[in-house]
């Protein structure tokens, strides 16, 4: 699969044709559970199926979901993500950018509230874990002290590291493989006066 395929990277363009709440959570879904209909995506999502195709259509337009030709019968529409991931490099323009600002906040505190959802929902299912499956768990948070470039390329570093584990297109995967997320956070945080 092609860099291209593989992550979309988020600008001034294409970053207001996602941000909207029901956008991100209908590329998530498709992203997740592979391709659906609109109308499939409303029942998953609680939503109508007139909401969920407009949004459908939205993201389309901006290059995030594509319609899947080979699945439609008549006028049965379904929808595939475009890409693996999302990646937001320029976070710095956007949020310093009146034009673009709403739009990333908006990106942002979505991403973080699903994000906090999704470490809930795991959490609360844990007991019904293999012992294996709990002892690869991890939910960790590290208090480091570094530079804005020593974070970066921390960053960048750990993304590289994910990526070696992601499964190129075609290569085997064992029976007792599970899809499993991973969710990285950091952030500057202010320390409290001395």
């Amino acid at each position: 699969m092609s860099d291209e395929r593989r992550v979309v990277r988020l600008d001034p363009r294409n970053l207001r044709g996602l941000a909207h709440p029901l956008r991100i959570r209908l590329l998530g879904a498709l992203r997740e559970n592979g391709p659906a209909t609109a109308s499939k995506l409303a029942q998953q999502l609680g939503e109508s199926s007139g909401a969920t195709s407009y949004h459908l259509r939205q993201l389309a337009a901006h290059g995030f979901v594509e319609e899947d030709r080979e699945r439609g019968r008549g006028r049965e529409r379904w929808w595939r993500s475009a890409h693996e991931g999302t990646q937001l490099d320029a976070v710095a323009e956007l949020v310093r950018n009146p034009e673009t600002r709403g739009a990333v906040d908006l990106l942002l505190h979505e991403l973080a509230t699903i994000h906090a959802q999704r470490l809930a929902t795991a959490i609360g299912e844990m007991h019904r874990l293999s012992p294996e499956w709990l002892a690869a768990s991890n939910i960790s948070d590290f208090r480091l002290r570094l530079t804005a470039e020593e974070a970066g390329r921390m960053a960048r570093e750990m993304s590289e590291l994910v990526e070696r584990w992601r499964r190129q297109p075609g290569e085997a995967v064992p029976e007792d493989a599970e899809p499993v997320v991973v969710q990285v956070h950091s952030f500057p945080v202010s320390e409290p006066d001395s």
